[in-house]
């Protein structure tokens, strides 16, 4: 299990109250609280510290190199994040190839003796921003972007070329196509065809997560249960060659050395998918926002060892990854008998089948104004509903039964 400590890093300063300071990342992490509070900021850092440890596993640098001439931080403005390091910021990663440690501004990275277990992950960084990358017709003239959004979008570009048909939309009963000759993207209903510029900002919002998401499902299921595969001395070598080169180049910026680098990904068999995503609720409906969360959690079981992490401002996606969750245990608890096969049916048209997950695979963390972190507790596996957003909830239920003790007042 991958875990994390953050201390002193922007708007998180005491991290998380419990466990010594780390944060377990495990198959569903989810992160909730208001906006400014930290969730991105957890997010970012930990999208980071994965990244540098598959690239200290991939031999892109050593040790040594990253620890030097602030080339750490350098790694942490690609998410915009550096200026948030001051001389009490502490992050503690312990992965499952490396330790990596930032106190006092100075970087200590260790590597562990269990080195050969670690799963090479593909990383997808999902932003809040990346609706804006449906409602763009050129993303190749797009300038000074944040560049997690960059990468996005060549991720985005990449599964649209993929497609040979058009795809099922979780929202809207729509379906998604793509003209590679006109580089078009078009929603298609019932009675109705329009291009993706035209559509509501939610479907802007749904189509690049889906799509994205799919496409990189498949590349790790076409991966299969196969192990990172062997190199051989003279690849290897001629990879390394690559390296020195890439990183011996001054002319290139932090930003393309980084792409160069993700293409030498390429040489290796991906055993899993990490799914960071910002505000999948974004311009949704509630019961839009409940089909999008069973698609990415779909996406989370297709192979064991993805993960999905979540940050949300939404009541709903926490109230339908408990019905997930619950959904999960009554799959459990429904034996082989004459009688399983309908309950299944009737689970399933509740919740689908391969959207369920175990209460055991699930963590949720609350952030609060003041920069401290506390796991939400459950009962009996499930989330317990004293959360932040349904003590929101339940605040407008107490304003508006005020409001009518203060009408009956005025008769």
């Amino acid at each position: 299990m991958i875990k994390l400590k953050v201390r002193n890093v922007g708007p998180v300063k005491n991290g998380y109250s419990s466990n010594d300071g780390f944060i377990d990342f495990t198959g569903v992490t989810v992160f909730v609280g208001n906006q400014g509070s930290g969730k991105s900021t957890i997010a970012k850092i930990f999208s980071t510290m994965s990244w540098i440890e598959k690239s200290l596993f991939r031999g892109d640098f050593t040790p040594n190199y990253l620890s030097q001439y602030n080339r750490f931080k350098k790694q942490l403005s690609y998410q915009g994040i550096n200026n948030y390091l001051n001389d009490n910021s502490l992050i503690e990663y312990i992965g499952e190839a490396f330790t990596i440690t930032y106190s006092n501004s100075q970087l200590n990275i260790t590597e562990k003796p269990q080195k050969s277990d670690y799963k090479f992950p593909k990383i997808m960084y999902v932003p809040a921003e990346r609706n804006f990358v449906s409602s763009v017709d050129r993303p190749d003239l797009l300038k000074r972007l944040p560049l997690p959004l960059y990468t996005f979008l060549d991720e985005y570009e990449e599964a649209k070329q993929s497609l040979a048909e058009s795809i099922r939309l979780p929202i809207g009963k729509a379906m998604f196509e793509y003209q590679k000759r006109s580089n078009k993207a078009w929603l298609v209903g019932e009675n109705f065809k329009i291009t993706l510029l035209e559509a509501s900002s939610g479907f802007q919002s749904v189509v690049p997560l889906f799509i994205v998401t799919k496409h990189l499902t498949k590349i790790i299921k076409q991966n299969g249960n196969v192990a990172r595969r062997e190199i051989s001395v003279n690849e290897e070598k001629k990879i390394r060659k690559e390296i020195t080169k890439i990183y011996g180049n001054a002319n290139i910026s932090e930003d393309i050395r980084r792409v160069l680098l993700e293409e030498l990904s390429a040489r290796f068999n991906y055993s899993c998918f990490i799914n960071i995503v910002e505000e999948p609720e974004q311009n949704l409906y509630p019961t839009s926002q409940k089909e999008i969360l069973f698609e990415l959690l779909k996406s989370k079981n297709d192979f064991e060892n993805n993960q999905l992490i979540i940050t949300t401002h939404s009541p709903y996606i926490i109230n339908y990854l408990t019905l997930s969750i619950k959904a999960g245990i009554v799959k459990g608890k429904i034996t082989c008998n004459d009688k399983s096969h309908k309950l299944l049916e009737e689970l399933s048209a509740i919740i689908p089948l391969n959207s369920t997950v175990n209460h055991s695979v699930v963590s949720i963390y609350q952030l609060d104004d003041f920069g401290e972190i506390k796991k939400l507790p459950d009962y009996k596996g499930l989330p317990s509903d004293e959360n932040y957003l349904n003590e929101f909830l339940a605040e407008s239920n107490d304003l508006f039964i005020k409001m009518m003790e203060i009408e009956e007042r005025c008769q």
